[in-house]
């Protein structure tokens, strides 16, 4: 494997003395961060190969099942409502589950797409269709019918999983698109469900497919509308990238709060997997079940997004005492930045036991910040980990290396994707893919990030584009002008605030707006807060400034009783 890397490396183009002896060290490294974390066993070298062999075959999720499953770990692999699940059943019923596909005319190099809530009947999915080579393209549960189609459509979804709460999204489909129910609330008739499915078929062990699958990531990029960045083969030191900085280690019990579709579950997910860890999965997020579940699972780790933590911690000290979370060692925390007001009241709440990642669907990992660099500098982002590089530039493409010098964040890592599925692809420099952030370095080498190096909005950890909203209330004939721009949020991050210009007969109803964007919209692209203009500040070449908007002074209308501002 490491001849292979630096073979390539060399064959890729250009290579120096220096690119060759790190990479020496990042493979040195990545291999001691293996062993210390319990994935790499020396004395047991065959269960090593055993695992990479299994994640080049299937790939992260289905080859640490099938490789925990051949070795014959009868652990139970996750807790979902239903009950547990050990490895060993999740390799039969993903097996069997391969074979009804199979049966029902899925094929190899084919696309699935699945909206669906943390449970097995996703976890399934995942393995099922890695072992027989499907790309599976994980939908935003928040997904309106107008996104799903859009992102269906693009990425040549033929077959589609869901959970029945989500039924009626998925009914926007097109008649000839393949449908499996994945959890079920409510009937839904006429189309199967994975467990009806499985149920008399073969769970015997099956032949490597015949192509890779995968699965794609979606994100928010810089048109709006929803992206896939495919993930395909990755080197299985890839996984030091999170291990260096974060001691997830085999027998551990996890409790994923954070939705799988995003990066920041699918990632620690798959590392739990390869661990042989039990995960404990939360359908829906809610902070009290989220510390009850803590104190029944003896959980010693908990993977949030940073709005999760944040209605944690919203609960008070008080609540939080109620519960026995002394088993917590770890919370995994990833998604957008933490303040550092968070920072310090996790670690009052909790102890030094927060860990913040920082990256991208794009790059995965850029930088980690562990309990004693929020210690040390609260709200920073960290350091990068082994085989990771962080390099900031200014606006004319040179380095920065001076701290307290904003630039923009490129990152190089060993998890950065190729390119996204329609073609496009992020801006790079020297081989480092833009991350789309401003950040600084501090005189201790720790990274902080300033905020979006364009006019992205940040919420909750979702990205939202304001051109997908404008356009949105632009089709209203009540609506002559309209702009959305993100404001400080304790909560979120950043709210969205529509600013609108309506028309002479408008009725001016702020959450008639709001319901027509949650109608044709994700739920997070909707407008907390909808203000009234007689016209938006424009420059003499007519570009919005937005600035001028953010910064607005805003009081409520007692009148109307929304907010209300005057142009």
């Amino acid at each position: 494997m490491l001849g292979q890397d630096i073979l390539g490396r060399i064959t890729g183009g250009r290579i120096t003395l220096d690119d060759t002896i790190g990479q020496v060290k990042d493979t040195v490294g990545s291999l001691a961060v293996l062993h210390r974390s319990g994935l790499l066993h020396f004395p047991r070298v065959d269960h090593s190969i055993g695992t990479i062999m299994a994640a080049n075959k299937y790939g992260p999720f289905a080859g640490a099942v099938h490789a925990q499953a051949e070795r014959g770990l009868d652990a139970v692999a996750l807790i979902d409502e239903a009950g547990d699940v050990t490895y060993k059943e999740l390799e039969a019923r993903s097996n069997a589950l391969v074979r009804a596909w199979q049966r029902a005319g899925v094929e190899p190099g084919s696309v699935m797409g699945i909206m669906a809530r943390n449970h097995r009947g996703l976890v399934l999915t995942m393995l099922a269709t890695a072992k027989l080579g499907v790309r599976l393209v994980m939908m935003n549960t928040g997904f309106a019918p107008r996104q799903l189609v859009d992102v269906a459509a693009r990425e040549q979804v033929s077959t589609f999983v869901f959970d029945s709460e989500f039924a009626d999204v998925a009914a926007a489909l097109p008649d000839d698109v393949r449908r499996y129910v994945s959890w079920v609330d409510d009937e839904v008739p006429d189309i199967p469900t994975l467990e009806h499915s499985i149920e008399g078929m073969d769970g015997s062990s099956l032949p490597a497919p015949e192509v890779f699958g995968g699965f794609v990531l979606l994100t928010s990029g810089t048109t709006g509308t929803p992206k896939g960045a495919p993930r395909g083969r990755t080197s299985p030191f890839a996984s030091a990238q999170f291990l260096d900085r974060v001691p997830l280690r085999p027998g551990q019990t996890m409790l994923m709060a954070a939705p799988a579709f995003h990066g920041t579950g699918v990632s620690q997910f798959a590392l739990a997997l390869a661990l042989g860890q039990t995960v404990v999965m939360m359908r829906r997020f809610s902070p009290v079940d989220t510390l009850g579940l803590v104190e029944q699972h003896g959980a010693n780790v908990l993977v949030v997004v940073p709005t999760m933590l944040q209605r944690i911690l919203d609960l008070g000290p008080e609540k939080i005492a109620e519960y026995d979370t002394s088993s917590l060692k770890i919370v995994f925390s990833a998604g957008s930045s933490l303040s550092p007001d968070v920072c310090r009241r996790t670690t009052e709440a909790f102890g030094h036991v927060l860990y913040n990642l920082y990256g991208s669907t794009e790059c995965a990992v850029a930088t980690v910040a562990t309990p004693d660099d929020i210690r040390q500098a609260p709200g920073t982002a960290g350091r990068p980990p082994v085989t990771c590089r962080v390099v900031l530039f200014d606006d004319d493409g040179h380095r920065i290396t001076e701290p307290h010098v904003s630039g923009r964040i490129f990152v190089s890592s060993g998890l950065s994707f190729a390119g996204y599925t329609d073609g496009r692809d992020k801006e790079r420099i020297d081989g480092l893919l833009s991350i789309g952030d401003i950040g600084h370095w501090d005189e201790n080498g720790l990274l902080f990030v300033d905020g979006r190096d364009d006019d992205m909005i940040v919420s909750g950890g979702e990205n939202v584009y304001p051109l997908e909203v404008e356009n949105l209330l632009a089709e209203r004939k009540d609506v002559l002008d309209a702009a959305v721009v993100g404001v400080p949020d304790s909560q979120f991050g950043q709210r969205l605030r529509a600013f609108v210009v309506p028309s002479p007969d408008s009725s001016r109803d702020a959450e008639d707006i709001k319901a027509f964007v949650k109608a044709n919209l994700a739920r997070y692209k909707v407008p907390r807060e909808v203000v009234f203009l007689d016209e938006l500040p424009r420059n003499a070449t007519g570009k919005l400034l937005r600035r001028v908007l953010v910064e607005m002074d805003v009081p409520e209308d007692p009148e109307k009783g929304r907010t209300a501002a005057r142009g």
